[in-house]
């Protein structure tokens, strides 16, 4: 006797994808969710519903923009039942793309909806709508300037009607002379016409995506090899602080703080006395001053608060309110990078940049002190890339940043 077997149950066609996996999706590329539907995820990080299939009426492949992806905008049941009245028209031997748009000419005639924007007042509209997601001011202004400057030639053109040829025209004349800033200005255009197309002022295709479209087009840019900042060996470095100690100026003051602290130059440099709690023995540098944009307590050592008092007798009303701890040669403007540099040139130290002593203090912390990775890593105010890591340290360890820093001093002090 024959037994049948039972087939062996296929995976689903449709409905692959979870709400949590489109919340979390981060790697540029494409997820399928079936039947036409996936999800892109930019370069930009921007991430966007499109919808694939052959069109009835000419047999071609084409794709349609149902809007974007990211929290807030179109969600995963309504891009599925967008995906599903597209594939009824379908059904009925309708071309989506182009019922979309007869429907879309059909509200213009109306009055219903308005007429396409140029690419510069678009751009200019969706920047006001979003400067807050932005990380500061001086991000906002990289974006403006970005999207006016190298986005010229794609201002005046109407957003809807905007081809690859147009933003490759745009692209070309930096692409080799500044490959960075380049590569910024695609990925920025790209994300405006994406929010176009959320928008329902474009269809079809993104002409500036990356992957699978102008990386075809334009040559790709040679790596450039990460260059380090060269540091002073840490155990070179107590012979150098005493000959520091002695030298005279504003710029010499900065750059001994810089080195109890560790910290950054612009933070050193842009210090302001209300950062400043000389009881506490702490130096709050806001957010907003901070590379990864996240409050930085800073641990004061004895030498740091000689430092700060010394500077508040230079001041003729003492230190106060938002007023430079260590200003330029005009009091209302920051010290120069030059000028810290200016004063390691002076101690005859040709080939060590400012920026390396946060390599030496994390060499000596590491091989020498062997404190633990996350409070060497929180000293620095690096991220903690890991996120599992992340997650579970949400401190900034400041108490054994207190006794690191402490001991970073007392070893700064050790030729004297």
């Amino acid at each position: 006797m024959l037994v049948r077997l039972s087939p062996k149950p296929r995976s689903r066609a449709i409905h692959r994808l979870s709400a949590r996996q489109v919340e979390t999706a981060v790697k540029p590329g494409v997820m399928m969710d079936g039947g036409g539907l996936l999800l892109r995820v930019g370069e930009s990080g921007a991430k966007s519903w499109l919808f694939r299939f052959a069109s009835p009426v000419t047999g071609k492949r084409r794709e349609m923009g149902l809007g974007r992806a990211d929290k807030g905008y179109v969600s995963l049941k309504d891009a599925r039942d967008a995906a599903q009245a597209a594939r009824d028209l379908i059904a009925h031997k309708l071309d989506p793309v182009e019922e979309a748009k007869n429907q879309k000419a059909t509200r213009l005639a109306l009055g219903q909806m308005p007429a396409s924007k140029t690419f510069g007042d678009f751009a200019d509209e969706w920047l006001e709508k979003n400067e807050s997601a932005f990380r500061n001011a001086k991000h906002r202004l990289q974006w403006r300037m970005t999207l006016r400057e190298y986005a010229a030639p794609l201002r005046p053109l109407p957003v809807s009607n905007i081809t690859t040829q147009d933003v490759l025209a745009a692209l070309e004349p930096i692409w080799h002379l500044k490959p960075e800033t380049a590569k910024r200005t695609q990925g920025r255009i790209e994300r405006i016409l994406d929010a176009a197309r959320a928008a329902g002022f474009r269809f079809g295709e993104n002409p500036a995506r990356w992957r699978g479209h102008l990386d075809t087009l334009l040559p790709g840019r040679k790596k450039s090899s990460r260059k380090h900042h060269a540091a002073l060996p840490h155990a070179a470095l107590p012979g150098f602080y005493a000959d520091l100690k002695q030298a005279g100026g504003v710029a010499a003051r900065a750059l001994e703080l810089l080195i109890q602290t560790a910290a950054r130059s612009g933070e050193v440099r842009g210090m302001t006395w209300d950062e400043i709690d000389l009881k506490a023995r702490r130096w709050t540098v806001p957010a907003s001053r901070m590379k990864a944009s996240v409050e930085h307590r800073v641990p004061l050592t004895d030498r740091c608060i000689e430092i700060l008092e010394d500077m508040q007798r230079l001041r003729p009303n003492g230190g106060n309110g938002t007023v430079l701890v260590f200003p330029g040669a005009r009091n209302d403007r920051l010290l120069s990078d030059m000028s810290l540099t200016a004063v390691l040139r002076r101690m005859k130290l040709r080939d060590v940049t400012v920026h390396g002593f946060r390599s030496s203090f994390r060499d000596w912390a590491e091989d020498v002190a062997r404190y633990p990775y996350g409070a060497i890593k929180a000293a620095l105010a690096h991220t903690i890339s890991d996120k599992t890591d992340a997650a579970y340290r949400r401190g900034d360890a400041y108490d054994i940043r207190v006794e690191l820093m402490e001991a970073w001093a007392s070893y700064l002090d050790k030729a004297a």
